[in-house]
């Protein structure tokens, strides 16, 4: 057996495999044999059929599959031997085969993955945002939890301070969403006044332009996606179904127990100062989230590299369960990419950058997922034959294993971008943080 590479480019090889009879020949006989031992044929007794006829039958389909084996099997251990890094799987070429002759010569085109390298510490456009709960959020949430634990009163007309049980509708649009809002959630005055003084079972139309504050609450109150709400100017009729007030809690130790437990907060300073904490820790992980994500878009963006377009496009012809047409696995390859791309740069940060993951650090952050998990239904202090039982039945799951090693690896590649990548630090409120999520 001969294996040989011509690089056709830096991007396309191919590979040439050369079987002599030798090499796959005993592999055939074993397998005739065994179907000369097995074979029902009329007129022979059971292991009595001649061998000739066994090879008229049986001899070419064995030949076929007996030499596919034997190149897969080669072809698989030369491209990890050279550690050739390939894109999708190795296209055999259509040759016309002598399946008679002393040697059979087989070729395989390969897409090879693009060399290139990574500037992390480079000119760049990012922003790291550090998201902080201000003194407006802290007063909406405090009253959100007095409103929260409060008494519901049901009323008889809307109020300023009221908030509605109703249904959003618009038959050509498609709309119907049964929602709660209050009178207050409404943006302008003119708009409030048409609420105020109806009744149970009083319908009211409104131009959903400027409804709201944002479009975000328009989208749910809606029940339409993102792309959607910007832009839409329509009237929509809201029906009313219940009207109710709610008689907030009052900011006493009996409430910040039930909330805390007992003797934990003791004043409303102490109570925004753990609303502040809790909140901020939420929006640290999605600013490091959308930190990670800008990085990698600023990298898609500045790492210009090749890709085997032809070799890829024609690979997805039959890479999946259906084949494509040409124009098909074109038009596929385009909407695929920037995905592609995406996933060579995500390689790239590991390799490059030497990000690795051990049995131990994957183990020791899955022992920390269960305590804080326990911690949360009160065990603050478990015992540690309990907590090793629960992480070894999670790390006998691959699919929790998975995805416990992609956190793991998260947060080294963030631990990375934060050292190497000069971002410009930005404070925000969540609400100007939610604008810069969504572009707006």
């Amino acid at each position: 057996m001969n294996i040989t590479r011509n690089n056709v480019d830096a991007l396309n090889a191919i590979v040439t495999i050369e079987l002599a009879k030798e090499d796959y020949q005993g592999n055939v006989d074993n397998v005739l044999s065994n179907y000369k031992k097995n074979a029902n044929v009329p007129g022979f007794r059971k292991g009595a059929v001649p061998m000739s006829l066994i090879v008229k039958q049986y001899g070419k389909a064995v030949l076929f599959e007996e030499v596919n084996k034997i190149l897969q099997e080669k072809l698989g251990n030369y491209l990890a031997e050279e550690k050739l890094d390939i894109l999708g799987n190795p296209l055999p070429v259509a040759n016309d085969i002598n399946w008679d002759a002393d040697v059979l010569k087989f070729d395989f085109e390969l897409g090879l993955a693009p060399e290139f390298t990574l500037d992390l510490e480079g000119k760049n456009k990012i922003k790291k945002f550090k998201v902080v709960a201000d003194d407006a959020m802290l007063d909406e949430q405090v009253e959100f939890i007095q409103k929260q634990y409060g008494k519901m009163i049901s009323k008889e007309v809307v109020e300023e301070t009221s908030e509605m049980v109703g249904t959003f509708a618009n038959e050509e649009e498609g709309i119907n969403n049964e929602v709660k809002i209050a009178v207050s959630d409404i943006r302008t005055k003119t708009n409030q006044k048409k609420f105020i003084g109806k009744k149970v079972g009083d319908q009211v139309t409104v131009s959903t332009k400027g409804l709201f504050e944002d479009d975000h609450k328009l989208m749910e109150v809606l029940a339409v996606d993102h792309d959607r709400v910007h832009g839409l100017e329509i009237d929509v009729v809201f029906t009313i179904n219940e009207i109710n007030e709610t008689e907030k809690a009052e900011l006493n130790q009996e409430l910040f127990d039930k909330l805390f437990g007992e003797g934990v907060v003791t004043s409303v300073e102490q109570l925004k100062e753990k609303i502040k904490e809790d909140a901020e820790k939420q929006f640290a992980a999605q600013a490091d989230q959308k930190f990670l994500n800008d990085v990698y878009e600023h990298l898609l963006d500045s790492s210009s590299f090749e890709l085997p377009a032809a070799f890829l496009t024609k690979w997805l012809m039959d890479a999946g369960e259906t084949p494509m047409t040409a124009e098909e696995a074109s038009a596929e390859y385009a909407k695929s990419e920037k995905g592609l791309r995406f996933q060579l740069i995500e390689g790239k940060v590991m390799s490059q950058f030497d990000l690795q993951l051990n049995f131990e650090e994957i183990k020791e952050h899955t022992t920390k997922l269960i305590k804080e998990q326990m911690a949360q239904f009160g065990q603050m202090d478990p015992e540690d034959k309990v907590v090793e039982d629960i992480v070894a039945r999670v790390m006998s799951n691959q699919d929790e294993v998975r995805r416990i090693s992609e956190q793991v690896m998260n947060e080294k590649v963030l631990a990375l971008f934060n050292e190497k990548v000069k971002a410009e630090v930005k404070e925000v409120s969540y609400k100007d943080f939610v604008k810069e999520m969504y572009g707006e």
